[in-house]
């Protein structure tokens, strides 16, 4: 289904760290942005747009979220709008590779974005062209149990044998250091994710996402190394692969498991479940090793320039304007998201203001999740050997060894 909303917008200069020009014309918007929250981001960015440029006539389409997703590239090929909101990473490489988006490294030139953006710039940067303007993102990181860090004498962990040791305390208590549930199987892709970024970096792993290293590189096996250490140790749930992200919430709340690699979207139902800010911490993932530049998971939502876009100038000046400070303020004030831009505020919130410090001063590159990263078939191939992995660890030769042959078929 879609919505479409005419507006006249305005005519005043948009100021980032410039005044840019005035402009008249039209500009047409297609964003998936069915949900409540989505739908008032935008519309109250959209409305102060319009406080700004007089002369723009906007149309804003909203899809729902199925809708768009099988018709963005319709859309983009035929009657095209200029701006369409998308995700960085690999998920948007399709429509960079097939010309349907078009760059905007002169957007991102004009107003320094480099200096406010520079958290998610690795994840919309393709052959040296930058594709799209991240407005807001979420931090991956270890939930714990505060309370039950304190009453074993636990230090928050920041490195790999600390946590080991964290860990090894939780365990003497009865307590299952880590929480999860594998039953949909990308949770574990977050696990192999944190591993292989902290043993062999950024580079490395967006590589190993598109494609481009064998499965069987001794450096994969380095890193699945690390997450066997975890699993012959017995930190994990016990048949966590009958148990959704959303079940393995319980022992966790229980006092049962001490801690939970996750997204930050896992505060609000520990909140709903009664857990209060002396009960739930956060932490960053630590290091492995001290080589590495520390890099995170933090999907990022977009927004890109239509490469057939009617209105190239006036879509220019949108996405500049949504690259600003404020106006990523008040979209994640409404989201409950981070925005990326580094000058703005977020909410009164402790695990969205450690989340932004970590994001922006982050070294070693954002990347964007596993099956947002690779490919969709070679995800799902990949997360399924995780799963796997973490049930029957002896097998690891044969996981990769499979996982090989897919990334072989697919790479011909």
């Amino acid at each position: 289904m879609i919505q479409k909303f005419k507006t006249k917008m305005t005519a005043a200069a948009l100021t980032l760290m410039s005044v840019a020009p005035a402009l008249g014309g039209e500009l047409i918007i297609n964003t998936d942005s069915s949900s409540p929250a989505t739908k008032s981001a935008f519309s109250e960015a959209i409305d102060g747009f319009k406080a700004e440029n007089p002369d723009i006539d906007v149309t804003w389409n909203i899809f729902d979220s199925e809708g768009y997703k099988s018709s963005i590239r319709n859309f983009l090929s035929a009657d095209s709008p200029d701006i369409a909101t998308w995700f960085a990473g690999n998920r948007m490489l399709p429509y960079v590779n097939s010309g349907l988006f078009a760059p905007i490294t002169d957007v991102w030139e004009d107003y320094n974005l480099s200096d406010t953006l520079q958290a998610a710039e690795s994840s919309v940067t393709f052959n040296d062209e930058k594709w799209a303007i991240p407005y807001t993102y979420y931090q991956w990181g270890v939930y714990y149990r505060k309370d039950l860090f304190a009453n074993h004498g636990i230090e928050v962990p920041t490195n790999w044998e600390e946590f080991k040791a964290a860990g090894e305390t939780l365990k003497a208590n009865e307590i299952k250091p880590l929480a999860i549930g594998t039953k949909y199987l990308w949770t574990a892709a977050g696990v192999f994710d944190y591993l292989n970024l902290r043993t062999n970096g950024y580079d490395f792993h967006m590589a190993v996402t598109r494609g481009e290293i064998p499965w069987t590189d001794p450096r994969i096996h380095k890193a699945m190394a690390y997450w066997k250490e975890l699993l012959d140790a017995g930190f994990f749930l016990e048949n966590h692969t009958t148990y959704s992200w959303q079940e393995a919430l319980a022992p966790f709340v229980h006092g049962e498991a001490g801690m939970y690699l996750m997204g930050n979207f896992i505060v609000k139902p520990l909140q709903e479940a009664g857990l209060g800010e002396d009960q739930l911490g956060f932490f960053q993932f630590p290091v492995i090793d001290p080589t590495i530049p520390m890099a995170e998971d933090a999907p990022a939502n977009t927004i890109h320039l239509a490469a057939n876009a009617p209105n190239k100038e006036e879509a220019k000046l949108f996405l500049a304007y949504i690259a600003r400070a404020d106006v990523q303020t008040k979209m994640n004030e409404k989201l409950g998201q981070l925005p990326v831009n580094s000058q703005s505020t977020v909410a009164d919130d402790p695990y969205l203001r450690a989340g932004f410090e970590m994001l922006s001063n982050v070294e070693g590159g954002l990347a964007q999740f596993f099956d947002r990263d690779a490919t969709a078939e070679m995800a799902k191939a990949g997360m399924e050997g995780f799963q796997e992995f973490m049930v029957k660890p002896d097998r690891l030769d044969q996981i990769l060894a499979r996982l090989e042959k897919t990334r072989l078929r697919l790479n011909k």
